[in-house]
């Protein structure tokens, strides 16, 4: 018991003495800001942090979205495997199915938690989304100021597993999540992001949509021999992957097909899409500023996929490797940019060059990826530079030649489903004389759902088509003054 006598501070004494307390700290605070380096208070507050930190039982871990130049395998992976955890304890989760799409997937919400289990050993995740500030040069004059998304996963645990999440559960994550994408997987397209986001952000990216191009191998009109030339080089590479890095090569492929149009260059690749369950990505050179640009986009393009540049000889200018010359004297005459290619277009100069192109697909930067089939397309390979041609660049040349009469069968079986009828030895014959895209015959077999009349009116075309063959070899035939006084 107290004595009787203990003066003991009256409730009106303690809330004064409270008061002015919680004055004087706001005093000593308003100093402190005002006074002390933003830096240095960060650096105390940190120290504070840490100390009675130093006294929990739990580690967290930061699991970035990406890593450096390239995305980070351990966040994708842990985005899908989570995608799988949602329980009915979950509040919020994240559910979509994109156009052309056949299957609903879910994945974490923002700023969201869930828990998972591991051998008895439990953990939990949280997806961070948070809005930074960057300011990026445009191609129009000053800065553009605009709010970017960053993501990343916490990942909370005791600290007497921090062996077993590196050795085990990390490897189990990606081993499920890599199960799951393939069971999942449909095959996409990707291409890039609008030129009015790249014009604003500065940012390259792939945009992806279902590809459902029905093209194979079955279906494709071309002779049986080169198909099987080319499935024979498709199988030996996918299952090389020892032997290129044993000979110290990237494992890649290139292919180079020429031909003129119509000819089922496109329908090629998607049947090569198809038959190795291969993303595509579609590459328009004319829309890379630098090559500084093109490797970023090399390096963020998946494994086991095919990146197609159709149309390579109008892309760039690259069969001149003076170009970067005649931009300089184009500079010291006008003062205008540099031009190392000739491609301008609206608000943008285009500073992709050869050299640039060919370390994209055969230098150093070429090996930061596995199993990938790199496809040109052109319809004039003579316009080509020699470089870009050569075995590790382009290992397989294929020419898309016109429509022949192994063709023509596939063609017609394709369209009416018949294998052989009275008119093919007479068309036979005409493809034989004449020269006709599989896609012209394609589009005469379209014409009449009838075979008889469908067979008639191709064979009425190749008839005209051999005609305006023979005129034309007949006037180049011609002396150059009997065709003059032809044309008068």
């Amino acid at each position: 018991m107290l004595p009787e006598n203990a003066n003991l501070p009256s409730a009106k004494t303690i809330v004064s003495t409270a008061a002015s307390l919680a004055a004087s700290a706001m005093v000593i605070r308003s100093i402190a800001r005002d006074l002390i380096p933003y830096e240095f208070q960060q650096y105390v507050y940190l120290s504070i942090h840490s100390f009675f930190k130093s006294f929990s039982s739990e580690i967290t871990l930061i699991i970035e979205e990406s890593s450096g130049l390239s995305s980070n395998q351990i966040y994708k992976a842990a985005e899908i495997y989570l995608g799988t955890k949602i329980s009915p304890n979950t509040n919020k989760f994240m559910v979509s199915m994109p156009r052309m799409e056949s299957k609903i997937s879910t994945s974490m919400a923002k700023n969201q938690d869930i828990m998972d289990e591991f051998k008895g050993v439990s953990f939990k995740w949280r997806q961070i989304t948070r809005q930074v500030e960057s300011t990026r040069s445009t191609s129009y004059p000053g800065q553009f100021v605009h709010q970017q998304e960053v993501r990343y996963f916490e990942l909370r645990f005791h600290k007497k597993h921090k062996r077993m999440v590196f050795e085990s559960y990390f490897p189990y994550v990606l081993k499920e999540s890599e199960t799951m994408k393939q069971e999942k997987k449909t095959l996409k397209i990707y291409t890039l992001n609008s030129e009015q986001f790249r014009r604003y952000s500065g940012d390259y990216s792939w945009n992806s949509i279902k590809l459902d191009h029905p093209a194979t191998f079955d279906t494709l009109a071309m002779d049986d021999e080169l198909k099987k030339m080319i499935l024979d080089d498709l199988d030996m590479f996918v299952r090389r992957r020892d032997f290129y890095r044993k000979v110290g090569k990237a494992w890649k492929r290139g292919y180079l097909l020429y031909g003129p149009p119509g000819t089922g260059k496109s329908s090629l690749i998607a049947a090569m899409a198809n038959y190795l369950n291969f993303d595509v990505y579609d590459l328009e050179l004319t829309d890379i500023n630098t090559n500084s640009d093109l490797r970023k986009l090399l390096i963020n393009t998946a494994n086991r996929s095919i990146l197609v540049v159709e149309d390579i000889d109008c892309s760039l200018e690259i069969d001149d490797r003076k170009a970067e010359e005649r931009a300089l004297k184009m500079l010291k005459s006008s003062q205008s940019q540099i031009q190392t290619v000739n491609i301008v277009r609206k608000d943008k100069v285009n500073q992709v060059t050869l050299s640039g192109l060919l370390n994209f697909i055969d230098g150093l930067w070429s090996s930061c990826g596995d199993e990938r089939i790199i496809v040109f397309t052109t319809n004039h390979k003579d316009r080509l530079d020699l470089a870009l041609l050569r075995p590790g660049r382009m290992d397989v040349h294929i020419y898309m030649t016109y429509c022949t009469p192994t063709a023509f069968k596939t063609l017609a079986a394709n369209y009416h489903g018949i294998t052989d009828h009275m008119l093919f030895p007479e068309i036979g014959r005409l493809l034989e004389e004449t020269m006709v895209t599989p896609a012209e015959v394609g589009e005469q077999l379209l014409r009449n759902e009838n075979v008889e009349v469908a067979l008639g009116g191709l064979i009425q075309f190749l008839l005209e088509k051999k005609k305006e063959t023979d005129e034309q070899k007949a006037k180049e035939m011609l002396p150059k003054q009997q065709q003059e006084e032809n044309d008068e």
